[in-house]
């Protein structure tokens, strides 16, 4: 395949470097964006998918993690999110193995160099995509657009939207996803190396194979037939009647191997998720809940139009955009309305140049510009099934490769026509977004951080308050954790998981009264909420609403029947009772009383505790073990006093 080099590849304000040099740049770019979350914390999502997932440790069957999903719930099952990322999981399972437990450095730097590679076989991409499969005499590769696709890859490689990606650890699905992605295009590519009228079957076969594992990694791998669809078309074929006509035979064969490989692969996956989409609430999605249909589709358009503006100006990230995050649009006088129209005019503006264009540098350019951005983004697009979020900066991990490519020549188009400023404001550029990374994974470095930068971005998020309130009251600070809870159960009041730990905080401030009416409330919103069930029986115990009590604890075993906890709490419920009724019949059984005392010793009761630790010793001087108990209880609380005062 022949094409002339690109008159504006010249123009790009980069020196010209050698293969390996440019890709050495690239990683260093890629690094340097990231590498101060190398000795993070486990943040956010890596609490369930790492910390609580059984399926990392060694001692559990490796072949569970073919049966379960990401998170570790088996896929059968109602609660789970169908997410199959099998390969990934055995990732993280290699990092347990190697690190000899949770320990998060290996995680965050095998996360940072995948992003490393990725961001160096870009180059391979976009040279491909920009100036195609060009070979030499000796059969070796030649890039047409040596510069053009190394600022690319730059841009890329220091987009700030990928810190969720690369510096939270559960991001290894779509870096796994993104590394087999790129894989199974280079491949296909492979397939044409003998000439445009020869290919590969064996290589094209690899290509799907390939599309396969990234498809273990993360559902979002089966985009990349698309991808090579649409370059065998308008590239291999080069959209020209004439020439369409002599290689029919072969397109529509290659279309064919690569339409039944996606049916395959999506049939097998339809059958590991049980045959059923996962399951998502209005709080996930609203957008999708939505009962008139041009209201939804206006605010999935809006949707749209803010990830755009994220890859844009990546200024406003947040780690979670829903729940009241993005208000949904509900008339026609909502100023809002104006960015999806803004958004659709941008992209029948490139639309129209990349089919219309005289020239063919440029259609080829912007065509695959946007065959990156889009593809890659479909699956969370919303058109083909709900999805479990409103905006999600870790899809678009692979879609900003397109958004960079687009970038990238707009700068060439820009240097051709303004020479003045043309290198400082491409380093500028590059710069601002380095910055803006290293600050972004600095954020993500603890959950305190990360949390606290979302307020100023999402401050009407309910689960944004929730997980600041959370991540306070863990490390203490009750009193502040309850102002936040407390606004997170305003801006969402069916916020049951904030209500219980509200609920919680209150109980131990001896706030009995709210902390029922908070519980209480939680259990009706959610019936199937054992532990707010078991909580709110350890407050009506302490009122002494002891039927009321037992009937909690009883409710929350029967929605979750291994709960030690909650058998323990009924255990304890029902010996107090019994003491208590005892001493109704007979105040005067010293070994009632004593019992009694030895139950709020243990609970922290202590002045209740003493209390009966009295009476039983004034009932029987000489009960046995009720004298040393009461003398280590005194201790207690003189050691209480000394330090109160």
């Amino acid at each position: 395949m022949v094409l002339s080099e690109l008159y504006w590849d010249h123009h790009i304000p980069l020196p010209k470097l050698g293969p390996l040099q440019s890709r050495l740049v690239t990683a260093f770019v890629a690094l340097v964006c990231f590498i101060n979350s190398y000795d993070g914390d486990f943040v956010f999502d890596d609490s369930e998918a790492i910390i609580n997932n059984k399926d990392l440790n060694p001692d559990t069957p490796l072949s569970n993690i073919w049966k379960n999903d990401f998170w570790g719930s088996n896929l059968s099952s109602n609660s789970s999110h169908k997410s199959y990322r099998p390969l990934t999981v055995l990732t993280f399972r290699i990092n347990y193995l190697l690190a000899g437990g949770l320990h998060p450095i290996g995680f965050h730097m095998l996360n940072v160099a995948l992003h490393c590679v990725i961001s160096v076989l870009m180059i391979d991409v976009f040279a491909i995509l920009i100036g195609g499969l060009v070979h030499d005499g000796r059969g070796a590769k030649l890039s047409l657009s040596p510069k053009a696709s190394f600022l690319a890859a730059l841009f890329f490689a220091s987009h700030p939207v990928h810190t969720e990606s690369v510096a939270g650890i559960v991001g290894r699905a779509d870096l796994l996803c993104a590394l087999f992605f790129q894989l199974s295009f280079l491949v296909y590519c492979k397939a044409f190396q003998g000439g445009d009228k020869k290919f590969s079957v064996l290589w094209i076969f690899g290509s799907i194979l390939l599309c396969a594992v990234a498809m273990l990694c993360k559902e979002q791998g089966i985009t990349v037939l698309g991808v090579n669809a649409a370059y065998d078309i308008l590239m291999v074929c080069n959209l020209n009647i004439y020439e369409l006509a002599h290689q029919l035979s072969g397109l529509l064969m290659r279309l064919a191997l690569l339409f039944l490989g996606g049916s395959f692969l999506l049939y097998a996956r339809w059958r590991i998720m049980g045959t059923g989409p996962p399951s998502f609430t209005e709080v996930d999605n609203p957008a999708s809940f939505a009962e008139n249909v041009i209201l939804r589709i206006v605010n999935y358009n809006y949707y749209y139009s803010l990830n755009a503006w994220l890859l844009l100006c990546p200024w406003w990230l947040c780690f979670d955009w829903s729940m009241g995050c993005v208000p949904l649009i509900k008339s026609a006088t909502d100023w809002r309305i104006f960015w999806p129209l803004l958004l659709w005019c941008c992209l029948m503006g490139l639309v129209y140049q990349a089919l219309c264009s005289q020239d063919s540098n440029k259609r080829r350019t912007l065509t695959f510009g946007l065959v990156l951005l889009v593809i890659p983004f479909l699956p969370a697009s919303n058109l083909f099934f709900r999805v479990g979020f409103v905006i999600a900066e870790r899809v678009l991990y692979l879609s900003s490769a397109g958004y960079c490519l687009i970038l990238a020549y707009a700068v060439g188009f820009c240097s051709c026509h303004w020479k003045k400023h043309k290198v400082s404001a491409t380093l500028t550029l590059l710069c601002v977004n380095v910055a803006r990374s290293a600050q972004r994974s600095q954020q993500w470095r603890s959950e305190q951080s990360l949390f606290a930068s979302a307020l100023s971005v999402c401050p009407l998020n309910a689960k944004v308050h929730y997980n600041v309130g959370k991540n306070l009251a863990d490390r203490g600070n009750q009193s502040a954790a309850v102002k936040y809870y407390r606004e997170a159960v305003r801006l969402h009041p069916k916020y049951v998981h904030a209500m219980n730990n509200l609920g919680n905080i209150l109980k131990e401030r001896n706030e009995l009264k709210e902390a029922e009416v908070l519980l209480s409330a939680a259990v009706n919103i959610q019936p199937d909420f054992a532990a707010a069930w078991m909580n709110l029986g350890i407050v009506q115990n302490s009122l002494k609403k002891f039927d009321k009590a037992e009937q909690s604890y009883w409710n929350a075993i029967r929605f979750r029947k291994k709960y030690p906890d909650c058998y323990y709490n009924l255990g304890r419920l029902e010996s107090e009772g019994f003491f208590l009724n005892a001493l109704k019949i007979n105040p005067n059984v010293a070994s009632c009383h004593g019992n009694l005392a030895v139950l709020y010793h243990r609970w922290g009761k202590l002045d209740l505790a003493k209390r009966h630790y009295e009476l039983s010793l004034r009932l029987d001087p000489s009960a046995p073990g009720t004298k040393e108990n009461y003398n280590m209880l005194k201790r207690k609380l003189e050691l209480r006093q000394r330090t109160v005062g």
